[in-house]
């Protein structure tokens, strides 16, 4: 196994292994569209449930075996079973269910780098999943069965990656304003006034909403938003009594407004997520 790639075997939530996880760095070159590539198999039968919290990962899966329930913000029902698929940014918890017989290869993209790749207006992919061959025609399905008759995380991997790289040659790039908007409301923690950006930019609010909802799928309040929340949640890894100096920190109105945000993008409240932490 080269220095590039990391094996995981363990599951936070359940005593008993069920999986393997491969993770892999991506190349130099990706850094800011792509935050790594992933393969998962499941090894032992069974029904098992992970809830996934709000956050700006945008997902490409490419399956090999069975399909995942996948739910948002509820339990997912017998017509949301998805196999290979794109899925844009919710901000809410996503419920995902397995019967221990999945197998696929994950790309994880940034909000930015999304866009670049598809090629689609994100608001296209917001709160919702869609195949394949609908996110990239039949390239993506030529894709997939290249990577079903490779047998080793390395080489798909390698093929995933050159896939990337080779579409993202012929993408455009975000505009300047939108990019340096995007930024900066990752930079400042969520903190950033979206009127401020606006003026910054020289655009009304409803016109930066508008080409946020483009190029990131979400607008920058809800970016914000989700930013702030992710932030919170690290830092109650560390602090998990001091929800009201988090909540100050963050930049929340007060430990109600915390609360509240919590059980919408997590589903849980605070003290709920430490425990399971």
């Amino acid at each position: 196994m080269s220095d590039e790639t990391e094996r995981h075997r363990q599951d936070n939530r359940s005593p008993a292994l069920h999986f393997e996880m491969v993770r892999r760095q991506p190349a130099a070159s990706l850094a800011g569209i792509v935050t790594d590539i992933c393969g998962y198999r499941e090894i032992r039968c069974g029904h098992f449930r992970i809830v996934e919290y709000a956050s700006l990962t945008v997902p490409l899966v490419i399956s090999f075996a069975d399909p995942f329930a996948i739910g948002l913000g509820r339990d997912p029902g017998d017509n949301d079973r998805f196999a290979s698929f794109a899925a844009g940014l919710y901000a809410g918890p996503v419920i995902i269910e397995s019967s221990g017989a999945a197998c696929c290869v994950q790309v994880n993209f940034t909000p930015p780098g999304a866009r670049q790749f598809f090629g689609l207006p994100m608001s296209e992919l917001r709160d919702r999943m869609i195949g394949l061959d609908d996110a990239l025609g039949s390239e993506g399905i030529a894709l997939r069965e290249r990577l079903g008759e490779t047998r080793d995380w390395e080489t798909r991997f390698a093929i995933a990656e050159a896939f990337v790289i080779s579409r993202l040659a012929e993408a455009n790039e975000l505009s300047t304003q939108v990019a340096w908007a995007y930024r900066t409301v990752i930079a400042s923690g969520g903190r950033t006034r979206i009127s401020a950006l606006a003026g910054e930019i020289g655009w009304s609010r409803k016109h930066l909403a508008a080409k946020f909802s483009d190029a990131i799928g979400i607008g920058p309040k809800t970016l914000s938003r989700i930013v702030r929340f992710n932030r919170a949640l690290s830092l109650s890894k560390g602090q998990e009594d001091d929800w009201a100096g988090i909540a100050a920190d963050c930049g929340y109105a007060d430990q109600a407004h915390l609360v509240r945000e919590f059980r919408q993008l997590a589903g849980e409240t605070p003290t709920a997520l430490a425990a399971l932490a």
